[in-house]
């Protein structure tokens, strides 16, 4: 032990590693274990088969804080992005499709392609989501403020009828009052943690995601390196403040001491001491499974486990020998950048239809999906001519019925392949070998509860104030994951966030 402040963060995931390098940088002695033998958490990038690396679970760099970026200095530590322009290719079974580019009248014109009256409303869209995402945003590097709060600021301006919106609305009835044709109404829908495209709320858990347009284009895209380039950048420069970070290193249990966190215990044995504990693990497994039950406030747990985490993915990684064949749309002669994300999704009564048979325990026969092939633009991730491909496929039951995952696991990838298929007919010919991660895999592998890659859905009863914060009702013990505020996705912001609530709390203190 030093003279300093000794904190301990629990998980080198990417917050974990923000959290650890803003504490380091104001003078805190930090150390970081992660009890795998590699730092980054779900942003990693993984040798799945050989010769071709992966990021096994997050995607894109989409949603990273410029500020975060830049306090660490990202960039001198490695961090690089390969800008995706357009950054969605969506074809449907009719032969049309859409591409989505970052500039929304680029993106209109596509619209006008397919309907004269849709490219005359994307723009509408856009402004809408300008307005509500907008109010998500301003929050982003804010400690969390009430549904009350946020509606106070608004109130009387024009953002006000946008709030009301969100909260009370549906992704559904938005796409169908913007948009006629049905190609270009599935473009645009997604209820991403709402799951039901119809359900009140679902324009906000959509408007998280959406926050994505205030990303600076140069921190928007494909790492280089794969997901695992932003966590190794934050791990160097983690280390460069101070930082101690120890893999393979897994903790048993929090120390308490008189309600107070006082260290850790490891799965050795060993015990260690800290000022400050850090979890960034998800908020049920920092409560259930790493504390005692005698050292939580009565009612905690029950509280802890009534947190909405009921929304789950797939992750499915194939190796290919070739790209497949999406000439039937783009032609012989296309920009090989168009395949770099692609998505799968012909209809809103797909999208419900894939929701709905998850809702009911059921692997989707043909999930929505959001393919991306990160080697047509990062050649460092396989050998050339070669390439990877990942699916981010919607939605997937948490506890399936008719079998375990284990059993079937085998189906719910063969769909992926077979739905696929149907857009690039060669798909299975291109196919050196594929993987498919379920919830429970994801558990098994992230100590993800439920599988949740956010760790607890993002719906308007878990947003602002409403997910649990980053002072815990342990003394000394803090969270910094996707559990708090403002949520998921990698934007370094609960990591940030975290660690300056520390620091005042500190400063109080003294």
């Amino acid at each position: 032990m030093t003279n300093k402040m000794r904190a301990i963060i629990i998980g080198a995931g990417h917050n974990g590693l923000v959290t650890a390098a803003y504490l380091a940088r104001a003078g805190l002695d930090v150390l970081v274990l992660e009890r795998r033998d590699i730092v980054g958490g779900a942003c990693v990038t993984e040798e799945l088969f050989p010769g071709f690396r992966v990021s096994s679970c997050s995607y894109i760099c989409h949603m990273l804080q410029s500020k975060v970026i830049d306090d660490l200095e990202l960039r001198k530590h490695g961090f690089e992005v390969h800008p995706v322009d357009p950054y969605r290719f969506q074809p449907f079974p009719n032969g049309r499709y859409m591409l989505l580019w970052q500039d929304h009248e680029r993106t209109a014109e596509e619209a006008g392609r397919i309907s004269r009256r849709d490219g005359q409303r994307v723009r509408d869209f856009y402004a809408f989501w300008g307005r509500a995402a907008g109010i998500l945003h301003r929050y982003f590097l804010k400690e969390p403020p009430t549904l009350a709060e946020v509606a106070r600021a608004v109130q009387g301006t024009p953002d006000e009828p946008a709030f009301e919106r969100m909260l009370t609305g549906s992704i559904a009835d938005l796409v169908e009052e913007h948009f006629e044709s049905e190609e270009v109404r599935a473009t645009f829908l997604d209820a991403q943690d709402a799951g039901d495209p119809r359900a009140p709320g679902s324009i906000a858990a959509m408007g998280y995601i959406m926050c994505d347009i205030f990303t600076e284009l140069r921190n928007w895209g494909i790492p280089h390196g794969g997901m695992g380039g932003i966590t190794q950048a934050m791990a160097s420069a983690a280390r460069a403040h101070g930082v101690e970070i120890r893999t393979g290193v897994e903790v048993r249990r929090i120390a308490v001491g008189r309600g107070r966190a006082t260290g850790v215990v490891l799965a050795s044995g060993e015990t260690l001491p800290a000022d400050v504990v850090v979890s960034n693990a998800d908020p049920k497994r920092t409560f259930l499974a790493l504390l005692d039950a005698a050292d939580l406030p009565e009612g905690l747990a029950d509280g802890v486990g009534r947190l909405k985490s009921n929304v789950a993915y797939f992750k499915f990684h194939c190796a290919l020998r070739r790209l497949p064949d999406f000439t039937r749309y783009l032609g012989a002669r296309y920009d090989l950048r168009f395949l770099t994300q692609v998505r799968i999704c012909p209809s809103v009564g797909y999208f419900e239809q894939a929701w709905n048979e998850a809702r009911n325990g059921i692997p989707p026969a043909h999930p929505v999906m959001h393919i991306q092939v990160p080697s047509v633009l990062d050649k460092s991730l396989t050998a050339p001519g070669t390439h990877v491909m990942s699916v981010w496929g919607l939605y997937a039951p948490v506890h399936p019925h008719g079998g375990t995952w284990d059993e079937l696991r085998e189906q719910a990838g063969r769909n992926i392949i077979e739905t696929i298929s149907q857009y690039a007919p060669d798909f299975k010919e291109c196919i050196v070998d594929w993987q498919l991660f379920t919830p429970l895999d994801l558990e098994r592998r992230n100590y993800l509860t439920d599988g949740n890659i956010r760790h607890l859905d993002i719906v308007p009863g878990q947003m602002f104030s409403l997910r649990p914060g980053y002072r815990t009702p342990v003394a000394g013990l803090y969270l910094c994951g996707a559990g708090t505020h403002p949520g998921g996705e990698v934007t370094g912001a609960p990591g940030h966030n975290a660690a300056h609530a520390i620091l005042r709390d500190m400063r109080r203190v003294k």
